[in-house]
């Protein structure tokens, strides 16, 4: 086995472990509530349960980017630049439900931490080879954890008394306002970093429906932007607009 192929390799085994790090660990529906010095019993800013069924998505599509990474991309140096921060992306979340199960704090760092490395592994991919097996995983794995981290860092500040659970929500969607389209900007052409974020607004919009209408309207609103912003963004960069 030459050099090149054993980050390939060791890409593969985080993937798996990462996949199947769920089956072992005690599931995680969210932060407990008793926690948290403000004992919220319904954080404004998690999306509704459908939300989550998007992981399913994630794990297959990043075993599929692995194993093709390693049977036939081993020695692309496209795939090699990716495989470092997707690799520490994915070692971090591993053990995240573990750290999530005993400390919001920690387990709040550590997924900001995931996140950035994802979107650095999505920046350095390119759109084109290898497409649908490249970057498009990597877009969809980058947008969940922009909004994850952005939903685990407001559940903190309210669970702290740092904001209001509705504004805590209404501020960290704020934050993915200004986040995503930035980093959508960098990857125009491969608009599935910015549907992913949208999805997960829309279950913010959906959970808060009946007693948080604020909420909902303001997640609604930002993922109008996102979504326009993200077409946008991707039309110019397919020449359809100037």
């Amino acid at each position: 086995m030459t050099d090149n192929r054993i980050p390939a390799l060791i890409l593969l085994l985080a993937t798996i472990a990462f996949g199947v790090a769920p089956f072992i660990t005690p599931p995680f529906t969210g932060y407990e509530p008793g926690m948290f010095p403000v004992r919220i019993e319904r954080p404004a800013i998690q999306p509704a349960g459908y939300a989550f069924s998007i992981w399913s998505v994630i794990y297959v599509w990043l075993i599929l980017h692995a194993a093709y990474g390693l049977w036939r991309r081993a020695n692309d140096p496209a795939w090699g630049r990716v495989r470092l921060p997707l690799t520490v992306a994915l070692v971090l979340g591993t053990v995240w439900l573990a750290i999530a199960g005993t400390s919001p704090i920690w387990a709040t760092v550590t997924i900001v931490i995931m996140a950035a490395a994802a979107v650095l592994a999505f920046l350095r991919a390119p759109t084109e080879p290898d497409r649908w097996l490249l970057s498009a995983p990597l877009a969809i794995f980058a947008g969940w954890l922009t909004a994850a981290s952005a939903v685990s860092t407001g559940v903190v500040l309210a669970g702290y008394g740092v904001l209001g659970n509705t504004e805590s929500a209404i501020g960290m969607m704020g934050a993915v306002l200004i986040l995503a389209p930035l980093i959508q900007f960098r990857r125009p052409r491969m608009p599935v970093y910015g549907l992913t974020v949208v999805w997960a607004l829309i279950g913010i919009a959906v959970v808060n429906w009946g007693d948080l209408a604020p909420v909902s309207w303001v997640a609604l609103g930002i993922a109008g932007l996102v979504l326009v912003a993200t077409s946008l963004l991707w039309r110019r960069a397919a020449g359809q607009i100037p």
